[in-house]
């Protein structure tokens, strides 16, 4: 993923207000910071409590205007600086943007997916983001399982990947947490948990644990069944990425002398009592 281009410039259009007292704006960014400790803490946490901004207050920040795509397939989504200011990531950006300049605030995403980012400015507004979690599913799972039967792009899978990886950029840990909850929520044919594999290995370093592991687990207990309905795409992805073949395999032999470790000891149980009862 490419870093996002700060444009400052153009005159703010009359449609949007780009207004918002910059001190009501820099009280909500930096509640959302938390309160420091040290001396008086107490009293600083009581302040803070009652200057908790309220969604009001972060609707009066300024309008940002966020470029997503580039060329033809450029899509502009607009999206409150103090809500988007929640992203460490951004933080930088936007303190680019001087308050008392009336020009249009814009940051340019062009590598990422319109749909990706606007399931991000979902959550930020919302606190969870299209299908929600529904008990042991997801919203909708019960009209799309047609659909889903019939998948193979593994599309429901590649869209919580790309919140995922997304919210990993970004450095929003709760969305990155929640869109990886909801993988686990999916059930999806060999060739739509291949394309999901190929693209968390594609897009994610070789120590994140959290995502790849459950891969290799899954494709680990299943690839000698799996991989007979998509034997030529599961091939090419462990040519292609070989962290995958290599996680499988240490998976499975990991599996095999956990097996192994107590077969030895159920023989040796066993021939314990043969010689305890010979003596």
């Amino acid at each position: 993923m490419s870093e996002p281009v700060v444009r400052i410039g153009g005159e703010a259009p009359e449609d949007v207000d780009m207004g918002g007292d910059s001190n009501e704006v820099d009280e909500a960014i930096e509640a959302l910071e938390g309160a420091d400790g040290g001396d008086g803490a107490d009293e600083t946490l009581a302040e803070n409590a009652i200057a908790k901004p309220t969604f009001v207050d972060y609707l009066r920040s300024p309008i940002i205007e966020l470029s997503i795509g580039a060329g033809d397939d450029m899509t502009t989504l607009f999206a409150h600086q103090a809500l988007l200011a929640r992203s460490p990531f951004l933080v930088d950006a936007l303190a680019a943007f001087d308050p008392d300049v009336p020009a249009v605030r814009r940051i340019e995403f062009e590598s990422e997916d319109v749909q990706t980012m606007g399931s991000f400015l979902e959550y930020l507004y919302t606190g969870e983001y299209f299908p929600k979690k529904t008990g042991d599913g997801l919203e909708g799972a019960a009209e799309s399982m047609a659909a889903a039967a019939a998948e193979d792009d593994g599309e429901r899978l590649l869209q919580h990947a790309r919140v995922y990886t997304l919210a990993e950029k970004l450095g929003v840990g709760e969305l990155k947490a929640l869109a990886h909850s909801k993988v686990h929520r999916i059930n999806s044919s060999a060739k739509g948990e291949i394309a999901y594999a190929r693209f968390v290995y594609a897009n994610t370093p070789r120590d994140d644990n959290t995502i790849r592991k459950p891969i290799a687990s899954f494709w680990g207990q299943r690839s000698h069944v799996l991989r007979h309905e998509a034997e030529e795409d599961f091939k090419q992805l462990c040519l292609d990425y070989p962290d995958f073949g290599f996680d499988v395999l240490s998976y499975v032999l990991d599996a095999r002398e956990r097996r192994g470790g107590r077969e030895r000891e159920e023989e040796v149980t066993k021939s314990g009592r043969k010689r305890a009862r010979m003596a």
